[in-house]
């Protein structure tokens, strides 16, 4: 199997989740369709592109790992929906509009709350089952995107340039195993806290580690759909940096 290697590196990361109420949280890891959204960012494609962005992220594969340990941050920040351009009353994930009385934010001021991870480091092994676009046309949209990248949401700039390389490897897990880790990582450490798809390893311990996941999305509807399968734990053996 062929990987393609990733650094993510950024001063904040965030990787969506289901949305509850006013809190946009933000999962431990990556999900398939935040990655599918920034290969297709990194091609060009539009938010019309359903049923291609459907299709590509029925094949993405991957396995995860924090190489620097993030610190959790929280964003509070309002919207004034009183304001000219925001006049019309805004409604709440529990079906209703949102309002105050009096002052100048008598039609509604929102409340958010955005979750991200400072201050980390992963590196992700990804591979594409068959199909257009293939792992190649990826490698190089990622080095050269069409669009600015960004990781989760607009204000997640990447650091440092995304592509490590590409590695043969059994499986993800493994690509991931054989990636040396970052040279920002601490040498002391030896485990690693990681994600990776189930059937890479022992079967009795991955039923231990195994979770449900909500990170699909259908590009047509625009919102999160499903559950899957991923093994949380943590690896060790990763070879220092060179």
């Amino acid at each position: 199997m062929r990987c393609l290697m990733l650094r993510l590196d950024a001063p904040l990361m965030s990787f969506g989740g289901v949305l509850v109420d006013q809190h946009n949280r933000t999962e431990r890891f990556p999900g398939k369709a935040m990655l599918t959204g920034l290969i297709a960012n990194a091609l060009g494609w539009q938010h019309s592109d359903a049923e291609a962005l459907n299709e590509l992220q029925s094949r993405v594969d991957y396995a995860a790992r924090w190489d620097v340990s993030p610190t959790p941050l929280r964003d509070y920040h309002t919207v004034d929906l009183g304001q000219d351009h925001l006049r019309r009353p805004g409604w709440t994930t529990r079906g209703i509009p949102e309002h105050r009385d009096g002052g100048s934010s008598n039609t509604g001021t929102h409340q958010r709350y955005r979750h991200y991870w400072a201050g980390g480091l992963m590196t992700v092994a990804v591979t594409l089952r068959e199909g257009v676009p293939d792992l190649e046309a990826v490698t190089v949209a990622l080095q050269r995107p069409a669009r600015p990248l960004f990781l989760g949401r607009k204000a997640c700039l990447p650091a440092a340039p995304l592509v490590l390389g590409r590695r043969e490897a059994m499986n993800t897990l493994s690509a991931l195993k054989a990636e040396p880790r970052d040279k920002r990582a601490s040498p002391e450490m030896d485990r690693f806290e990681a994600c990776w798809p189930p059937g890479c390893e022992d079967a009795q311990t991955e039923t231990r580690q195994r979770q449900r996941w909500t990170d699909e999305r259908d590009w047509r509807i625009q919102a999160h759909v499903g559950l899957r399968s991923m093994i949380v734990g943590h690896i060790e053996g990763v070879p220092p940096c060179t």
